[in-house]
């Protein structure tokens, strides 16, 4: 659905009233499309003294086709910061004096990126250090102007080289909707080769997406088979004439499946088996909702979102990973909502599933790591869909403005994210879940 409001601010009687009455006006966020640079100008790089990922950015941004500063410019499509040297709360002054003289010259749609040590791997002060930047990037992530954003990554000593896919999808229009998050790269996975081609990083690869016959599940599949995937676009036989246009236009093939079944998961690994000798991707986006305050839900209404978004994942997971389905280097892909992370009236049903769908994550990555796969989860705020556009008209507007970008998502800025888990270049991301809600003023 359209965002009038965003329309008005562009129109010339918009551009005089809305000023004049203190409202916001969201901007024109850049999106990805094919041949476009990854940045539009140079990239600004500084690090603390001591700090260990500084040469490993400047060769990561110069392959990817970024002009690297070292210097202050007149304007900045991006700045990044190698906070790494940071040892002890006396340190943040670097970040102080690196992004105060520039911090208001980065432009539209600009990127600002932090690269720290994870905490947890640390001690004493550095350790209190480094959790610090997490405050820092979600206030500036506040304060950028004109579609900018903001991102905290925490790189594993080790793990440098393996953060490129994470460089890449962060200063890229890929991650439009993605502000103020933290993300983590360990050493898991490090050995893996990145990929010939950066365009089609899923060469060759094949993915499954649930819930594909519309929405945000369309969305993922084409992104996927734009990189490069053969997609297996799965949904209910309800949805069967939408999910065989999907798949058709997506080069893919479609499969009509109840999840929910007690024998999905054995018919579901037996179809991968013996059409596509396995599966490099599993995206688990098919889920419902039964909207109702808790008074008022029934047991029905609370089972089916249970299985739906939760349940049957867990079992499709499982078997999978039993039968060896999953190929060396396999994604599992969840997608939880920000309504787990803050909640939601009349959602107590959909909030704890999605909230189930982190602890998945949580609990599978060491699973995972050990099988030589990742598990990883998008949490998407508000997004313009079908659904959305259903929802009352006021509470629509808060969803579209109670964020830092003022404005909703769209459903392939949940896709493009999936697709940057899925890249084989991303084997060192696993166990994050990343809001996709443009800093959406609910929640963590």
């Amino acid at each position: 659905m359209a965002d009038r409001y965003q329309q008005f601010t562009k129109t010339p009687v918009g551009k005089f009233v809305v000023p004049k009455l203190g409202l916001p006006t969201p901007a024109t966020l850049r999106r990805y499309r094919a041949g476009q640079p990854a940045l539009e100008g140079p990239a600004l790089l500084g690090a603390a003294p001591g700090g260990r990922l500084e040469k490993t950015l400047k060769s990561q941004l110069s392959a990817a086709g970024i002009e690297v500063l070292e210097v202050a410019g007149e304007r900045h499509a991006a700045l990044v910061f190698d906070a790494t040297g940071i040892k002890d709360p006396t340190d943040l002054r670097e970040v102080y004096r690196f992004f105060h003289p520039v911090i208001r010259k980065v432009g539209p749609s600009g990127r600002v990126v932090v690269f720290g040590t994870p905490p947890e791997l640390v001690e004493g002060r550095e350790r209190i250090a480094q959790r610090a930047l997490e405050g820092f990037v979600r206030s500036v992530g506040k304060e950028l102007k004109r579609g900018a954003t903001a991102q905290l990554v925490y790189v594993a000593e080790g793990a440098e080289a393996a953060a490129e896919s994470t460089v890449r999808f962060l200063l890229s229009a890929k991650s439009a909707f993605v502000d103020a998050q933290v993300i983590h790269v360990g050493t898991h996975g490090t050995s893996a080769a990145a990929p010939s081609n950066w365009e089609k990083p899923l060469d060759g690869k094949v993915a499954l997406v649930t819930g594909a016959s519309r929405g945000i599940g369309e969305a993922i599949a084409e992104t996927l088979a734009r990189d490069g995937a053969h997609v297996v676009a799965l949904d209910i036989p309800a949805q069967g004439a939408e999910l065989s246009t999907v798949a058709n236009r997506v080069g893919g093939s479609a499969l009509q499946l109840d999840i929910t079944a007690a024998d999905a998961p054995a018919k579901l690994a037996e179809y991968l088996t013996t059409r596509h000798g396995g599966v490099d991707v599993v995206v688990h986006n098919a889920g419902i909702t039964r909207d109702k305050t808790l008074g008022n839900l029934t047991e029905g209404g609370w089972d089916a979102v249970l299985t739906v978004n939760l349940a049957a994942q867990l079992a499709v997971n499982d078997k999978l990973l039993a039968d060896k389905v999953l190929r060396e280097n396999g994604r599992i892909i969840g997608v939880s909502s920000i309504a787990g992370i803050a909640g939601n009236v009349g959602q107590t049903n959909y909030a704890t599933s999605k909230a189930g769908v982190i602890g998945m994550v949580n609990v599978g990555a060491p699973q995972l790591a050990e099988y030589g796969g990742t598990i990883n989860a998008v949490a998407p705020g508000f997004i313009e869909t079908k659904m959305t556009a259903a929802v009352p008209l006021f509470i629509r507007e808060a969803g579209r403005r109670l964020s830092s970008l003022g404005q909703g998502g769209l459903p392939v800025d949940v896709a493009e994210t999936i697709a940057w888990y899925a890249n084989p270049a991303s084997a060192a991301v696993n166990g994050n879940v990343v809001r996709v809600c443009g800093q959406a003023l609910l929640g963590a």
